[in-house]
């Protein structure tokens, strides 16, 4: 399943993608909440499973395919290559740090230059979902903890990243966290560890990696994070991201009012956000 939430920002409903269809799932299940922690508790995926509905077209903008997760969590220096080309070591143990949920937007929403940061900077990312909740979570059974997969952009102020003295402010500014276009369940991609990643600003080539080159893959991820901290449904775990990005490179790349950044995971889709002035 893919699953979407559409609608005008706030309002957005639940639904799901069939190549191209929106299936609006309040239509057939009023009853049903938002895609987010108490879906996933109530096991709403296994009660939508079986629902036939070809789904109408619609020209409606996407929101992220979560509503409201407790927690944002993402990783840095996940990619070896990454780690390398801002001269750093790779990390002994995962490097996580958050960001405010607040910051999260849709597949096509603009992101917003803030007024007090410069140096704004791309990072696309494989996100992962939570399904039910876990604490002490052991590799071997990482994946029954998942829901399913999608596309983030950890947008990064790295003015205020470098210069705070630790990473939440530059992480976590509105539309720093495009996130979509849906939520796609593990029965629909053939490989999570093997899916190519790319970012382009406008149409240069930025980013490629591919998710088999995580330095601590998702089983260990889960593990790690959920030792003593309570991993809840609809939870978002954003990976790290590969080389490529704009701060590192000779000389330094941010993004400009104008840009548009396209991140794309193989069998996941793609966001295409465009970048607006301060307001």
């Amino acid at each position: 399943m893919r699953l979407i939430r559409f609608g005008n920002q706030g309002a957005e409903r639940p639904g799901l993608w069939n190549d191209g269809r929106i299936v609006d799932l309040w239509r057939h299940f009023p009853e049903m909440p938002d895609i987010g922690e108490v879906f996933f508790r109530d096991d709403w995926l296994s009660k939508i499973a079986g629902l036939r509905d070809d789904g109408e077209s619609m020209d409606v903008r996407l929101g992220p395919p979560v509503a409201r997760p407790s927690k944002l969590i993402c990783l840095g220096k996940n990619y070896l290559e990454h780690a390398q080309e801002g001269n750093f070591d790779a990390p002994e143990k995962p490097l996580l740090f958050a960001k405010a949920t607040s910051a999260l937007s849709g597949p096509t929403d603009p992101i917003l230059l803030p007024r007090s940061c410069g140096q704004v900077d791309w990072e696309v990312e494989l996100a992962v979902v939570i399904g039910r909740e876990g604490k002490r979570i052991h590799p071997e059974n990482a994946w029954d903890y998942i829901a399913g997969y999608t596309v983030m952009n950890d947008v990064s102020g790295r003015e205020a990243q470098f210069g705070d003295g630790q990473w939440f402010r530059g992480k976590s500014f509105d539309t720093f966290a495009p996130l979509g276009p849906a939520l796609v369940t593990p029965e629909e991609i053939d490989d999570i560890r093997n899916l190519q990643l790319t970012a382009r600003v406008d149409d240069q080539l930025m980013q490629t990696g591919n998710t088999g080159d995580l330095v601590f893959d998702i089983p260990h991820l889960l593990a790690y994070i959920s030792e003593d901290i309570t991993l809840l449904p609809g939870d978002v775990i954003s990976t790290g991201t590969p080389a490529g990005v704009g701060i590192f490179r000779d000389p330094p790349i941010t993004l400009a009012a104008g840009n548009v950044v396209t991140c794309r995971i193989d069998m996941l889709g793609e966001l295409i956000n465009p970048v607006v002035a301060p307001i």
